[in-house]
C-alpha cells in the first residue's frame, strides 16, 4: 500500500496499540465484544463505523458508486422468478426503488408461464414496518395443498433467523384473526392437515438443542394451547435440531420426522397414520431433495450399496409403511465432473440441475414401470449457470433461470418434447463488449486441479489488481454470476472493479459443492487446511499468467467465505493487498459456543475437543493474530442483529487488530441478520464503502516495494 493510503488509514482508524512489553492477560479481553446489545459493545462499533465512513465516505467517487449501485439495485428491470409453484399459482417476493422491503405476490401460473403475469399482492412489507413500527423481513411462506389458501407467514424483526410464524388467507390477503401463531423463535412449521400443524419451537426451559434449534417436535391442532401440544419426537441437546414435516406428491402427502444430529448426519423417520415412526432405510448423511409418484427421491453424501458418492437414489413409501424392505432404485449417477445441484419434481418429472465443470446443465428424468430412470437434456445455453427456480405439481412444467457474468438473466419455461422457451429477458445493465470472462485451473499442492473464473476489460494488459472471491464450505457451490450480482450480498461490486480496467475471480475451492461431495468432503475437520491452501495456489496461478502481482489481490467471502478472508491474511499477509471480510467466522476456539455454532462442528470439529482444537488451533484467525506483523487492512462487515454467525466474530478480530495497533475498516449495519443488509439502500452504501476501500488499498500502480519487504 502507497504512503499515501497508509496515511488516511491512520488519520481513519485510530488503533489504540498495546505496548509490546505488555504481559498478556489470562482471560480474553474482548469478551465483552460478545454481547450483542451490551452498551460498551455498542459503544466500540459506533466508534468504528463512524472512523470507517469519516475515511472512505470522503474518498474520490464515493457518492458515485453509492447512486449508481442503488439505481442497479433498485431496479423494476430484473426477473421476477417463481418462488414457489403451489397449484395453479405462482409465488414471488419482489423489491424494487418502490418497495424496498418488498411484496409478496401471487399471479396465475397460466398466465406467468406465457410470459405476461397478473400479479396481486398479498403483502407489503414496507406498509406493514410502518403501520407496526417495526422493521419487517419476509422469511417466506409454507401453504396447505391441494388448495393453496391457508399460509403460515414467517417474518422477521430486524432480519435475523428468528420469526413470528402467523396464519394467513391467501384469497383473502390477509392475517387469519385468531389463527395459528407462534411469537418470535427459530421455529419450524409444516401443515400436518386443515387444521393441525407440526411445530418446531421454543416449547420451554429445555427443549432446544446446543445450536439453539428445536429439540421437540409435537403435532399442534387448531383449537389447543401450544402447551398441550402432542411430542412427536425428541432428539439430544447435542443434535443440531428435530424436525417434523410434511412433503407433498400430487394429491397426497407424506410425514418426515428428521433428527440431525449434525449438520451432515440425519435420523429420518416416516410417520405412520398409527403415529408410529418407520426409519428410512437411506444412510445417515443421505438427503431427501424430494418426492415423486410415491417415491423418496436422496442424494448420497458417500458411497452406499455400490452407488458412489452425488448419486441420486429412491424408494417407495408405501413399501416401507407396509412393512416390506423396499427396493433402492439408482436415478441418477453423475460422472466425475459434474455435480447434482438441485432437484424439484413436477406432476411425472423429476427435474435435475446438475454442474459439469461448474457449467450448468439441466435434465429431465422419467421413471419407467421397472424402475429404471432415464434422462432427457434440456437444451439451456451452455457455459451458463443455471437456476432451477420451481417445478408445478400440477403438470409437467418447470422453469429455469440462465445466466452468465457477461450475460443478463433470462427465464424459460420448460417442458417435455418442447424447446426451452424465453418467458422473460433482462436487458443489459451494462456495456460488456470490451470484456472477457475465462475459465483456469490453478494446481493445489496436493495436484488437484482448482477451477476459476477470471473477468476483465480485453483492452487492458499487463499486471493489474484482482478482487477474489471463493467460500469453500458446506458443499456450496460458487457459480458465476451476471455481474451485477456478484459477489454475493456486495451487488455490482465486480462489476465497478472491471469497468475500471482490474480483474475478478471466483475461486471455486474446495469446500463447496462443484464436483459433488468429494470437493466438500476432501476439506473437512483436520483437512481444513486444503481450502486455504487452493485459495494460494489461484492466487499464485493468477501471479504466474501475469494477471497481477504479490499485494494486489483483495480477498473476498462472506461467513464461511469470512473465515476464509480472515486465515488468508493471518497465513499469507505479503500475497495479499486486502480482505473483504463479511459476516465471519473468526475465533474458532469460541464459535461453537456462539448462537448456531454447535451445528458446524460437522464441518469444522470441536475446539472443545483437545484432539480437534490442535488442528483448528493451526487456522484460528483470531488465535494467529501476532503482533508486529504488517496485515493487509481488511475492511470489515456484519449485523447486530445477525443470529446465525455471532457479530462478536467480526467484533474481536477488529478489536485484536486495534490491540495490535493495525488499521481496519469496520461497518456493522444494525438490522439484515446473516445478510447484513435488508433494502437496497443498505447494500448500495456497502457497495460503494467496499469500492472505494479497493481503490485505497490496491492502487492501479504497482507496489514500490517488494513482497518480501512488505511482508516483514
Amino acid at each position: 500500500m502507497n504512503q499515501a493510503a497508509r496515511a488516511l488509514l491512520a488519520v481513519g482508524i485510530v488503533a489504540a496499540a498495546v505496548p509490546a512489553t505488555a504481559a498478556a492477560p489470562s482471560a480474553d479481553p474482548n469478551l465483552y465484544l460478545e454481547q450483542v446489545d451490551g452498551a460498551r459493545a455498542l459503544t466500540k462499533v459506533k466508534a468504528w463505523n463512524a472512523a470507517t465512513r469519516a475515511v472512505l465516505e470522503n474518498q474520490p467517487g464515493f457518492a458515485d458508486y453509492r447512486a449508481k449501485a442503488l439505481a442497479l439495485l433498485s431496479t423494476n428491470q430484473k426477473i421476477a422468478e417463481p418462488d414457489q409453484i403451489l397449484g395453479e399459482k405462482v409465488l414471488n417476493f419482489w423489491q424494487d426503488e418502490q418497495h424496498p422491503r418488498g411484496i409478496w405476490r401471487v399471479s396465475p401460473l397460466s398466465a406467468f408461464a406465457s410470459g405476461k403475469p397478473e400479479w396481486r399482492t398479498l403483502l407489503d412489507i414496507d406498509a406493514m414496518s410502518r403501520a407496526d413500527n417495526k422493521k419487517w423481513v419476509f422469511k417466506g411462506a409454507t401453504c396447505l395443498s391441494p388448495a393453496y389458501v391457508d399460509c403460515l407467514v414467517s417474518l422477521s424483526n430486524g432480519g435475523g433467523d428468528a420469526v413470528e410464524v402467523r396464519e394467513f388467507d391467501l384469497a383473502k390477503a390477509q392475517f387469519i384473526e385468531g389463527g395459528f401463531f407462534l411469537p418470535t423463535a427459530k421455529s419450524d412449521v409444516s401443515w400436518a392437515g386443515p387444521d393441525a400443524l407440526f411445530v418446531g419451537t421454543d416449547f420451554g426451559p429445555g427443549t432446544l438443542t446446543d445450536s439453539g434449534y428445536p429439540r421437540v417436535a409435537k403435532l399442534w391442532r387448531r383449537g389447543t394451547k401450544l402447551t398441550g401440544a402432542t411430542k412427536l419426537a425428541e432428539g439430544e441437546k447435542s443434535d443440531v435440531s428435530v424436525s417434523a414435516y410434511t412433503m407433498v406428491d400430487g394429491d397426497r402427502t407424506w410425514p418426515i420426522v428428521n433428527r440431525a444430529m449434525d449438520f451432515y448426519h440425519h435420523k429420518i423417520s416416516h410417520l405412520a397414520d398409527s403415529g408410529q415412526l418407520i426409519p428410512s432405510p437411506l444412510p445417515d448423511d443421505a438427503d431427501i431433495v424430494d418426492v415423486l409418484d410415491g417415491r423418496v427421491v436422496a442424494s448420497l453424501k458417500t458411497s452406499w450399496e455400490g452407488r458412489p458418492a452425488g448419486a441420486l437414489v429412491a424408494y417407495s413409501i408405501p413399501d416401507l409403511l407396509a412393512g416390506k424392505a423396499p427396493a433402492i432404485e439408482t436415478v441418477l449417477v453423475p460422472n466425475e465432473h459434474q455435480a447434482v445441484e438441485e432437484v424439484s419434481a413436477s406432476k411425472s418429472k423429476l427435474w435435475v440441475k446438475y454442474l459439469e465443470d461448474v457449467s450448468g446443465r439441466l435434465t429431465a428424468l422419467t421413471r419407467a414401470a421397472d424402475g429404471s430412470w432415464s434422462a432427457s437434456p434440456v437444451a439451456l445455453p451452455d457455459k451458463s449457470t443455471i437456476h432451477l427456480n420451481a417445478a408445478a405439481g400440477s403438470a409437467d412444467l418447470a422453469f429455469a433461470t440462465v445466466e452468465g457474468m457477461l450475460t443478463p438473466p433470462t427465464l424459460y419455461r420448460v417442458e417435455p418434447a418442447a424447446q426451452p422457451a424465453p418467458i422473460q429477458a433482462l436487458p443489459p445493465q451494462f456495456d460488456a463488449s470490451n470484456m472477457v470472462v475465462e475459465q483456469h485451473f490453478a494446481t493445489s499442492p496436493d495436484g488437484t486441479k482448482i477451477p476459476y473464473f477470471l473477468v476483465h476489460r480485453k483492452d487492458v494488459t499487463g499486471p493489474v489488481p484482482v478482487l477474489m472471491h471463493a467460500y469453500g464450505g458446506f458443499e456450496v457451490a460458487q457459480t458465476p454470476s451476471y455481474l451485477v450480482h456478484e459477489p454475493y450480498r456486495s451487488g455490482p461490486l465486480a462489476l465497478f472493479w472491471v469497468e475500471q480496467g482490474n480483474a475478478y475471480v471466483l475461486a471455486n475451492i474446495r469446500g463447496g459443492g462443484e464436483y459433488g461431495p468429494k470437493w466438500h468432503n476432501a476439506v473437512l475437520r483436520e483437512n481444513r487446511q486444503k481450502a486455504y491452501d487452493d485459495l494460494y495456489a489461484v492466487a499464485g496461478d493468477l501471479i504466474a499468467r501475469g494477471i497481477t502481482q504479490n499485494g494486489r489481490i483483495a480477498v473476498s467471502g462472506r461467513s464461511n467465505g469470512g473465515l476464509l478472508a480472515s486465515v488468508a491474511i493471518t497465513q499469507h499477509p505479503d500475497l495479499f493487498g486486502g480482505a473483504i471480510i463479511g459476516s465471519p467466522l473468526v475465533d474458532m476456539k469460541r464459535y461453537s459456543h456462539l448462537l448456531a455454532g454447535a451445528s458446524w462442528m460437522g464441518e469444522y470439529g470441536n475446539p472443545d475437543i483437545p484432539g480437534d482444537w490442535a488442528f483448528i488451533s493451526k487456522y484460528s484467525p483470531y488465535q494467529n493474530l501476532k503482533r508486529g506483523v504488517d496485515y493487509p487492512v481488511p475492511f470489515i462487515y456484519t449485523s447486530t442483529r445477525d443470529d446465525r454467525v455471532h457479530p462478536g466474530h467480526a467484533r474481536k478480530l477488529a478489536a485484536r487488530l486495534e490491540n495490535y495497533g493495525d488499521k481496519f475498516f469496520y461497518d456493522e449495519a444494525i438490522e439484515g441478520g446473516h445478510a447484513a443488509g435488508i433494502v437496497p439502500e443498505e447494500d448500495a452504501q456497502r457497495v460503494a464503502l467496499e469500492a472505494v476501500y479497493l481503490n485505497l488499498v490496491l492502487p492501479q500502480q504497482a507496489p514500490a516495494v517488494t513482497p518480501t519487504e512488505r511482508g516483514r
